[in-house]
């Protein structure tokens, strides 16, 4: 019996060290292709065919020329967009031929967004603004939103603005309110569409700081698009693009320790 309990003990360990190394594995594009039909008789190519792996706790830059399709690509990661072919994987589970209505659900629960224009709620304070994604999520009572709101307001150093509505906020105080409400729900991946685009040179440092802060102490995966070259290189690794594909892929520094005990927090 005790021969036969170390065996199965082994066989269990080798499986959960499996499962590891595929949660490991936080965003996965195999094959994609988007064409875009301008007539019944013509269609554009944006992505002829990329396929690239996202680890979970990287903080990746995508850059490239514009037309280079890097916000068509980070659509597609966020299910914004679906590819013409190919295969979208976020967590494990294949996204791309999700309906509209599970897609809601995903981007709720699982993708933080943060584009280059706020989009906050103009008729509402800071906290209100961080609570929308929760309330609509609905697992949390009306006081653990409200605090969490306050608490994600306080990693983003605005704690003295709460009942500030957007437009007694500056545009670098805008995007930090953004960027807390992206992480409202525990998501596995934020994504940024330019998110410093229309901020000055000192407001856009903050945000990358910001940045850099929650995927250092948090493990945060986050992937930025972005125009500007001092961001994407202090990024962890930066993938360029020409033309819908990968002219490159390079690793800036090690990546964020991404452990066993961050991913089990990470699967609850």
């Amino acid at each position: 019996m005790l021969k036969a309990y170390d065996v199965t003990d082994r066989i269990d360990k080798t499986t959960i060290r499996k499962q590891e190394l595929m949660a490991a594995v936080i965003l996965k594009l195999e094959g994609i292709r988007k064409e875009l039909e301008l007539s019944r008789d013509i269609r554009q190519t944006i992505i002829p065919n990329l396929s690239v792996e996202i680890m979970a706790g990287e903080f990746v830059a995508i850059t490239g020329p514009s037309g280079s399709g890097k916000s068509t690509l980070l659509y597609i990661m966020g299910g914004l967009d679906k590819p013409t072919a190919g295969k979208v994987w976020l967590d494990g589970e294949a996204i791309n031929e999700k309906s509209e209505k599970q897609m809601n659900q995903i981007r709720n629960e699982k993708i933080g967004f943060i584009y280059q224009f706020h989009f906050l709620l103009p008729e509402f304070n800071a906290v209100d603004n961080v609570s929308m994604p929760m309330m609509i999520n609905g697992r949390r009572s009306r006081k653990e939103i409200r605090d969490r709101a306050k608490m994600l307001l306080d990693l983003v150093e605005m704690q003295n603005k709460y009942t500030n509505k957007p437009s007694q906020l500056s545009g670098g105080q805008q995007q930090r309110v953004a960027i807390a409400r992206a992480l409202a729900n525990e998501p596995k991946v934020v994504l940024g569409d330019e998110p410093t685009g229309n901020l000055d040179s000192r407001s856009a440092n903050n945000v990358y700081n910001l940045f850099d802060r929650l995927n250092r102490e948090l493990h945060q995966t986050v992937i930025v698009v972005t125009h500007d070259e001092e961001f994407a290189n202090r990024a962890g690794r930066r993938i360029n693009l020409v033309d819908g594909m990968i002219e490159s892929d390079v690793q800036l520094r090690p990546m964020a320790a991404y452990t066993t005990e961050t991913q089990m927090r990470d699967r609850h």
